[in-house]
C-alpha cells in the first residue's frame, strides 16, 4: 500500500488538485477541512506527510503546526504548509513552529509531487 498523506485544506479546487496529483502517483489521500477539529484528525491517524493550509476556518496552520510539535507522535512528523500569501513573516512564523516546508499558491503539480515525494523520503520515479 503507498503511502498517506493527509491535507488541511478548505479550498474544494486545491483539495482535488492535490489529491488528483498524490493519488495518480500512488498516494493514499485523506482530507480534513476545519481548523478547529484538525490536530485531532491528524492524531487520530498519523500520516507519513501532512500538507496543511495556513488560513483555515477555526483555527490557523500555524496554531495547528504548533500544538501538533508539542505531541510525541507528531514531533517529527513532515509537514508542508500552504499559503496564498508568501510573506517573509508567515515564513519566519512556520519554521519558528517546526515546519518542514513551505509552498505558495498557485504551485505547479510537479513542484507539489517533489516536496511530497521530498517529505517522505521517497524516490523521485
Amino acid at each position: 500500500m503507498g503511502k498517506q498523506v493527509l491535507v488541511i485544506e478548505d479550498e474544494p479546487n486545491i483539495i482535488e488538485a492535490i489529491s488528483f496529483i498524490l493519488n495518480r502517483d500512488g498516494w493514499s489521500v485523506a482530507t480534513h477541512a476545519n481548523g478547529e477539529t484538525a490536530a485531532e484528525a491528524v492524531l487520530g491517524q498519523v500520516p507519513d506527510v501532512l500538507i496543511l493550509d495556513v488560513m483555515l476556518p477555526g483555527r490557523s496552520g500555524f496554531d495547528i503546526l504548533q500544538e501538533l510539535r508539542g505531541h510525541e507522535a507528531t514531533q517529527a512528523l513532515p509537514v508542508l504548509m500552504l499559503t496564498a500569501r508568501g510573506q517573509k513573516k508567515d515564513r519566519e512564523l512556520a519554521d519558528r513552529l517546526g515546519v518542514s516546508r513551505f509552498m505558495t499558491k498557485p504551485f505547479s503539480n510537479a513542484e507539489m509531487l517533489e516536496a511530497v515525494r521530498d517529505l517522505a523520503g521517497s524516490p523521485t520515479s
